[in-house]
């Protein structure tokens, strides 16, 4: 294993271009497991050998929580990128998982609405500051708040991709229809390279009726969009986040740490990548 920095350790990095993948998981209904998602499926390519970074763009600061991060390492933080107040080397820290690094977040980003409303390009900042900046990852995910705010959106400017955490609920299907308008809406205003990378079916029990028509529902629309695999309702995936780590550093023989080693195998099969590429 190779030698780890400690949790919350600034890292400085050179400029050069970027050749990471942008993925923003997104989702504007709470609790359905999108920071999970985004800790966990980080931390399964960063076990394939993958050089991931998250950026936490939630104010509630949960991805942050997740992978160990405590507060005091949050001096810079996605906010301060935003306000364009920092660069990118001096807001990633390190976490305890090997080649997986955080852009962690502020509570201060619950008030960006109002602060950022008012400058010019508000959409692409997050954009500006980041893109030219990846070239050492293979991988970046952005945790996006619940919501479809001013947050949200430059995400979605500065992503490739789109990965959509869908709670296997009725209500859920409401959201979903309103998250993809937003989608397209930014596919023609704002980012034209944005695309649907896939729907992930979360919180999935087998002995609920409803799950599988859920379930049948959004394969019938999204047809071959939406992963096979799914991630099942698993109370080890629940404590992780109490200890500050990942389900998979947690408890990898889980349900729940195995479903995400298998999406991240999954999505690299897809994107025709293998481990380490």
């Amino acid at each position: 294993m190779p030698a780890v920095a400690p949790t919350g350790a600034r890292l400085k990095r050179p400029l050069i271009m970027p050749r990471a993948g942008i993925v923003a998981v997104a989702n504007q209904k709470g609790g359905v497991g999108k920071t999970t998602t985004a800790v966990n499926l980080a931390t399964a390519l960063a076990a394939a050998q993958h050089r991931v970074l998250v950026i936490d763009l939630d104010p509630q600061g949960n991805a942050s929580t997740g992978l160990g991060v405590r507060r005091a390492a949050r001096s810079v933080s996605s906010y301060d990128l935003l306000l364009g107040e920092a660069e990118l080397d001096d807001a990633v820290v390190a976490t305890a998982v090997p080649r997986l690094n955080l852009v962690p977040a502020s509570p201060d980003l619950a008030g960006a609405e109002l602060e950022l409303g008012r400058r010019e390009h508000r959409e692409f900042l997050l954009q500006r500051t980041i893109r030219s900046r990846l070239g050492e990852y293979d991988d970046v995910l952005i945790d996006c708040p619940p919501s479809l705010n001013l947050l949200t959106i430059n995400a979605l400017v500065a992503a490739d991709r789109v990965l959509v955490p869908l709670q296997c609920e009725f209500y859920a299907l409401e959201g979903l229809a309103q998250l993809m308008r937003t989608i397209e809406r930014v596919q023609q205003a704002l980012n034209p390279r944005l695309v649907l990378q896939g729907v992930l079916l979360t919180m999935y029990d087998r002995r609920n009726n409803l799950c599988d028509l859920v379930a049948a529902d959004v394969r019938g629309h999204f047809g071959d969009k939406v992963y096979d695999t799914v991630i099942p309702r698993n109370v080890r995936v629940s404590e992780a986040p109490s200890h500050g780590l990942p389900a998979l550093i947690y408890d990898h023989r889980c349900p729940g740490s195995q479903a995400y080693i298998q999406l991240a195998a999954e999505m690299l099969r897809r994107d025709n990548r293998r481990p380490g590429a």
